[in-house]
């Protein structure tokens, strides 16, 4: 074989087996079709990057370059989910100065699908929360969280159905417990519904009622507890559901490198993800779907 026969062969066939975790088998047909999802928690109101010499974190994040790395994933792959697991609020004077106006502003010209609602997002009342929707070109999912009697009657789902090149993508919320952790007075009669009674309704609802390919939890209950092994958290909802395929965690700021993938209550895998806090980190899971909808994925926490 000629030398340049040769490289050109070698080369072709290194492209083909690094793409991002697809087996060959997912090439047998022309018609795999794929979905990324991207993703955010806990963002606490950072507009700004910080600074060069913060000692943690300098020059990390920033909205200006999550904007451009969201754009840039888009050209690549244009079936794109943008979604964010809660406290949007508090944590700069830029939601101390607007209430949260800013934030939402951001959100919606980087074009977010939907988001769920975090305890610190009540930190300006209900009321507060509720005046800033004009803002937000997006939608709010949130099963376990009862707004009837508040002003946030109406303006919250329990989950959204979306279409991505016919790709039925079913998104519900879960929020975590605001009783000793919000003040009274800041989510009035706001009731919470135990999380994992509602996840598997909702799973149910959207994996066998509304035939939906993808099934993603939304979640704002945390990670794991290592001090409180009982309590409800992203990786015991995993273990102890089924039809869910993908969980997108907040509340407790945990960094993941990449998704963690436990077994549901059919033996099942399911994915669980959370990017740590403050917009330091955008988190990528990609989904290839055959002809017949089974799935291959990756996932990787991206640095902003």
């Amino acid at each position: 074989m000629k030398r340049r026969e040769f490289i050109q062969k070698t080369a072709a066939s290194s492209t083909l087996l690094g793409l991002g975790g697809l087996s060959l088998s997912s090439f047998k047909t022309l018609s795999t079709k794929h979905l990324t999802v991207l993703h955010t928690n806990d963002v606490h109101s950072y507009i700004d990057p910080f600074p060069a010499n913060h000692p943690k974190n300098p020059n990390l994040g920033g909205v200006a370059r999550r904007a451009a790395l969201i754009e840039s994933i888009r050209k690549e792959n244009p079936n794109v989910l943008l979604l964010d697991a809660g406290d949007i609020f508090q944590g700069t004077p830029y939601f101390n100065y607007y209430g949260g106006e800013l934030e939402f502003k951001l959100m919606s010209m980087m074009k977010y699908d939907l988001a769920t609602i975090g305890n610190h997002d009540f930190d300006n009342g209900i009321e507060g929360l509720y005046a800033q929707l004009p803002h937000a070109n997006f939608e709010f999912v949130s099963a376990n969280y009862d707004f009837k009697n508040t002003v946030m009657h109406g303006h919250v789902k329990p989950y959204k159905v979306l279409d991505k090149d016919g790709i039925k993508v079913g998104v519900f919320g879960l929020g975590v417990g605001l009783d000793g952790l919000v003040d009274k007075k800041n989510y009035k009669e706001t009731v919470y519904n135990d999380p994992l009674a509602v996840a598997q309704d909702m799973a149910r609802i959207l994996k066998l009622e509304k035939k939906c390919d993808l099934v993603i939890c939304l979640s704002h209950i945390g990670y794991k507890y290592k001090d409180e092994p009982e309590k409800i958290c992203d990786t015991k909802l995993a273990t102890l559901t089924k039809d869910i395929d993908l969980i997108i965690g907040g509340h407790t700021h945990t960094f993941l490198d990449k998704p963690t993938v436990l077994k549901n209550v059919e033996g099942k895998d399911v994915l669980v993800n959370q990017v740590g806090c403050y917009g330091i980190n955008l988190g990528r899971i990609d989904f290839y779907f055959d002809d017949d909808k089974s799935l291959s994925t990756s996932g990787k926490s991206i640095l902003v």
